[in-house]
C-alpha cells in the first residue's frame, strides 16, 4: 500500500534500526535528521550510526525546528515515522525551551503542513514513551487502582524511595500500566511527549490521516549512542564500565524499568505501517516484565568481565519515577506484536556489541553535576 517513508530521527538508534529493516522489505527511506553531536559525537558522519544508513537512504540534513527543512523532507512521501526528539529526563528539567522548541514544535510544524500545504502522506507514527505515565499504575488494598503523583523531596531525603497511596496514604503494589491509565508527566521530556500525542491525533482526526502513537518503553541494544550522557542507562553503566570508574546506583538500586530490544521495538513500529488496525490508536511498546537498576548493573559488570566498585549512594533525581512497566495486551491483540528477545539474550547481544566499539571518554559526572547546580540532582 505504502512505498515512501519518512523518518524523523533516522540516522538515531531508533531510526536508523527502522530504516534497514525497512529497506530490506522494500520501501524507500528518506530521512530528516539534524546529527545532534550530543548523539553522534563531534564528526556526525563518521560516526556508526549515521555510517549504518549512508549510501542506502535519501539523507536530509536538516531539523524539525525548520518548516522548511520539513517541507523539503515530505515531498513524495506515504508515511511519517517521527522519531526526532530531546529525549533525555533529567536534561529536560532545565533545557526546557529546547525539549518545547524541538519536540512541541517540531510536531507543530508537521501538522500544520499536513494541515495547510499540499502533501502525499497517508499516515504518521508518532513516538511517544512511557515517560507520560509518571508513577504508572498501583493497586491500593483500600483505595483500589491509583495513580501515585510524584515522590516528595523530603520522603526521599529519609531514603524513603517507594511511592504511597495518594489517597490513604499507605503502601501500594505496582502492576503494570494500560494505554488507559491516567497520564501524569514529571518530567518536561513527558510533558512534550503528551502534547506531542494529542496535538496528533486531533489533527490527524480532523484532516483525515491516520496517527498511530507508540509509547516505548525503555528501548535498549546495538546501536545504542555511547556518546550521550543524558539517556540510555545500558549505555551509560556500559561507558562507565569501560573507563573502569564506579557505578553510582541512584536511590536503592531497586526502581525498575521495561527493557525492551531495539529489533522487537523496530517490528512494532513497521506494524504500526502495514496493519489498517493500528490507525488512530495508542500502544505501549514493551516486554511486560521489570527490571531492576542493580540488575542492570551487575549483568553488565558480569558480561564485561570488569570489576567496578558499585555504590548504592541514595542519591536522586528530581522527576524520575520509581517504577513502570507495560501492559502490552493491547499492541498483541491487536496488531500480533510478541516481542521475542528477552533481557538476558538482549544484554548479551548489546555487550557483545559495546566490546567491538571504541571506548567513549565518560562525561556521566559532568552531566550529572549540571543537574546538581540546577537543584535537581540530591
Amino acid at each position: 500500500m505504502y512505498k515512501n517513508v519518512l523518518i524523523t530521527g533516522g540516522a538515531g538508534f531508533i531510526g536508523s534500526t527502522v530504516a534497514l529493516k525497512l529497506l530490506k522489505q522494500g520501501y524507500h527511506v528518506t530521512v530528516l535528521d539534524s546529527l545532534s553531536k550530543q548523539i553522534h559525537g563531534e564528526n556526525p558522519k563518521k560516526s556508526e550510526l549515521f555510517q549504518r544508513i549512508d549510501g542506502k537512504v535519501d539523507f536530509i540534513l536538516g531539523d524539525v525546528k525548520n518548516k522548511e527543512d520539513w517541507r523539503k523532507a515530505l515531498k513524495g512521501q506515504d508515511v511519517v515515522i517521527h522519531l526526532a526528539a530531546e529525549t533525555g529526563t533529567g536534561q529536560s528539567m532545565y533545557d526546557i525551551d529546547n525539549y518545547i522548541e524541538t519536540n512541541i514544535g517540531g510536531t507543530s510544524h508537521l501538522f500544520d503542513i499536513l494541515t495547510n500545504d499540499d502533501t502525499d502522506v497517508k499516515k504518521v507514527l508518532i513516538a511517544s514513551s512511557r515517560a507520560i505515565y509518571g508513577e504508572g499504575r498501583y493497586l491500593c488494598p483500600k483505595d483500589g487502582y491509583v495513580y501515585p503523583t510524584e515522590r516528595k523531596d523530603e520522603d526521599m531525603q529519609k531514603k524513603d524511595f517507594e511511592v504511597k497511596c495518594p489517597i490513604c496514604g499507605g503502601e501500594v503494589e505496582l502492576v503494570s500500566t494500560t494505554e488507559d491509565s491516567k497520564l501524569q508527566p514529571t518530567s518536561t521530556y513527558g510533558l512534550t511527549k503528551e502534547v506531542q500525542e494529542e496535538l496528533g491525533m486531533m489533527i490527524g482526526k480532523s484532516i483525515g490521516i491516520p496517527v498511530v502513537v507508540y509509547r516505548y518503553q525503555n528501548v535498549y541494544g546495538p546501536g545504542q549512542s555511547l556518546k550521550n550522557p543524558y539517556t540510555g542507562i545500558l549505555s551509560i553503566f556500559s561507558t562507565i564500565i569501560k573507563n573502569g570508574n564506579s557505578i553510582n546506583i541512584f536511590e536503592d538500586g531497586h526502581e525498575t524499568r521495561d527493557f525492551v530490544y531495539i529489533d522487537d521495538v523496530a517490528d512494532a513500529t513497521i506494524l504500526g505501517i502495514e496493519n489498517p488496525k493500528a490507525d488512530y490508536q495508542i500502544f505501549n511498546v514493551g516486554t511486560g516484565i521489570k527490571t531492576d537498576v542493580l540488575t542492570v548493573a551487575n549483568t553488565l559488570i558480569e558480561k564485561y568481565g570488569i570489576k567496578v566498585p558499585v555504590v548504592v549512594s541514595g542519591n536522586y533525581r528530581l522527576g524520575d519515577i520509581r517504577h513502570n512497566f507495560a501492559d502490552i495486551s493491547n499492541i498483541q491483540n491487536k496488531l500480533g506484536f510478541q516481542p521475542k528477545v528477552d533481557f538476558k539474550e538482549g544484554i548479551s547481544r548489546f555487550a557483545d556489541w559495546v566490546n567491538k566499539q571504541e571506548v567513549e571518554k565518560d562525561n556521566y559526572k559532568e552531566s550529572i553535576e549540571e543537574m546538581r547546580k540546577k537543584g535537581l540532582y540530591k
